[in-house]
C-alpha cells in the first residue's frame, strides 16, 4: 500500500476502533478477549482492501459489516469443545465509578444467553440504530428474518430480564 493510502488508513483505523471494539464487546456478551480478536480481524480485512473501500460513501457503516460477518463467522466455526458461560467474573467499573455496572453487567450475561445471530440483530438495531434494511443487508438474510430475530431476541431479553430490567430503570 503506499504511503498517503496507509496514513489514511491509519487515520481510519485509530478513529473507529474504539467503537468497533465497543460494537464487539456487545456481540461477544463481554468477552473482551474475543471482542479484541474481532477487531483486529476486522480491520486487518479493510486494510487488505482499503484502496476500494476509502471510496465507499461510508466506509465506518463498511467498518461495522466487516465487524458484524467476522463475529458471525467465529461463531460458525466455534470448536465443540469450547463452551460459552452466562457467567461474568466481577471487574471494577472502567469509568471511574460512573455509569450503572449492574445494569452493564446484568444486560451483557442477558445478551449471552442470546443465540449469536439474535444478539447481532438487538446490537446491530439497538446499538448501532441500523435500519432493518441495513442489518438485513449486514446478515446476509431477509428483512422479514431480521424482523422475526428481533421480535425474538427483545421477547427473550424481556423473558430474562423480567422484573430485574424494572428494579434499575427505577434508580
Amino acid at each position: 500500500m503506499r504511503q498517503p493510502r496507509a496514513d489514511e488508513y491509519a487515520r481510519f483505523a485509530a478513529a473507529r476502533a474504539g467503537h468497533l471494539y465497543r460494537s464487539a464487546c456487545l456481540l461477544t456478551a463481554g468477552d473482551t478477549h474475543l471482542a479484541e480478536d474481532l477487531v483486529q480481524e476486522a480491520l486487518g480485512r479493510i486494510y487488505v482492501r482499503w484502496g476500494r473501500i476509502s471510496r465507499v460513501d461510508n466506509p465506518a457503516g463498511y467498518a461495522q459489516t466487516v465487524l458484524t460477518r467476522v463475529f458471525l463467522a467465529h461463531q460458525r466455526r466455534r470448536s465443540s469443545t469450547e463452551r460459552a458461560t452466562d457467567t461474568l467474573p466481577d471487574r471494577a467499573s472502567s469509568d471511574g465509578g460512573h455509569g450503572d455496572l449492574p445494569l452493564r453487567l446484568t444486560l451483557l450475561q442477558a445478551l449471552a444467553r442470546l443465540p449469536a445471530k439474535d444478539r447481532a440483530v438487538v446490537v446491530l438495531r439497538y446499538w448501532e440504530d441500523r435500519s432493518v434494511e441495513e442489518t438485513a443487508d449486514v446478515m446476509n438474510a431477509s428483512s422479514a428474518a431480521v424482523r422475526t430475530r428481533c421480535t425474538r431476541a427483545l421477547g427473550r431479553l424481556r423473558e430474562l430480564l423480567g422484573e430485574e430490567l424494572g428494579e434499575y430503570a427505577a434508580r
